[in-house]
């Protein structure tokens, strides 16, 4: 793991922005796991500036609540077709996303298992930091499902915003495993903003533990975490870099 710390959020996108773009350089047709959320959602809007740098990039989602379909504001499916799948105009052949309201969720777990196998393995895989050190909707737990898999969310994880408008409570999620992710050539971790503060902090400790799943970055061999200085306060890392 390899902390950089930036001044504020908009430092955070463009040097976010940078890193993916200098990626798709190295490989066009790199296929790059998207996160949901608001910490990615400066960085998306700066790729969007620049559509054509993307122009055969392929794209995976990287989780879905159970439950909620595409079409519903509350969904990443429709956050990702907001912000990237439309501006950058990509289609349904570079685009393998997750449905939260197919009828049978294992089954659906399964073929994008498959989807992932034939256009993989991740090139860059973008991820947020959960408020309990979760990453994609891999919770803290005694074991891990390595693949894509139905997950039970964690209380904190259930009050989440972006299913605060959700027509009914959500309780599980799909989402890649942590194979999935650590499979990747290349991680891209992005933390901003106070909340973020106590789960950055116990990251930086090279301790791994499932009781905080973003520890397991620490095994990959090119993770980098990108944060803000609000997340960085009183966490060790934020004298170090200027």
């Amino acid at each position: 793991m390899r902390f950089t710390v930036l001044p504020d959020g908009e430092a955070l996108d463009r040097e976010a922005a940078a890193f993916i773009w200098k990626a798709a350089e190295a490989r066009p047709d790199l296929l790059i796991c998207l996160a949901s959320g608001g910490t990615p959602t400066g960085t998306y809007a700066l790729l969007a500036q620049e559509p054509e740098r993307l122009a055969h990039a392929r794209f995976i989602q990287l989780d879905e609540w159970a439950g909620v379909a595409p079409e519903d504001p509350a969904s990443c499916a429709h956050y990702l077709r907001r912000t990237v799948q439309g501006p950058l105009a990509v289609p349904p052949e570079r685009w393998i996303g997750i449905r939260g309201d197919a009828p049978d969720a294992a089954a659906e777990c399964r073929r994008v298992a498959a989807a992932l196998e034939a256009a993989g393995p991740i090139d860059l895989c973008i991820l947020g930091l959960g408020l309990n050190g979760h990453l994609a909707l891999n919770e803290p737990a005694d074991s891990f499902n390595p693949f894509c898999h139905v997950a039970t969310l964690a209380e904190q994880s259930r009050t989440h915003p972006m299913v605060a408008a959700a027509a009914h409570p959500v309780s599980q999620g799909l989402t890649l495993g942590l194979g999935d992710i650590l499979r990747a050539r290349r991680i891209l971790l992005m933390v901003s903003g106070t909340a973020k503060r106590t789960p950055l902090a116990r990251l930086a400790a090279p301790r791994i533990t499932p009781a905080l799943p973003a520890s397991f970055l620490w095994l990959h061999g090119d993770a980098v975490c990108l944060c803000d200085r609000e997340a960085a306060a009183d966490t060790g890392l934020d004298d170090a870099d200027p």
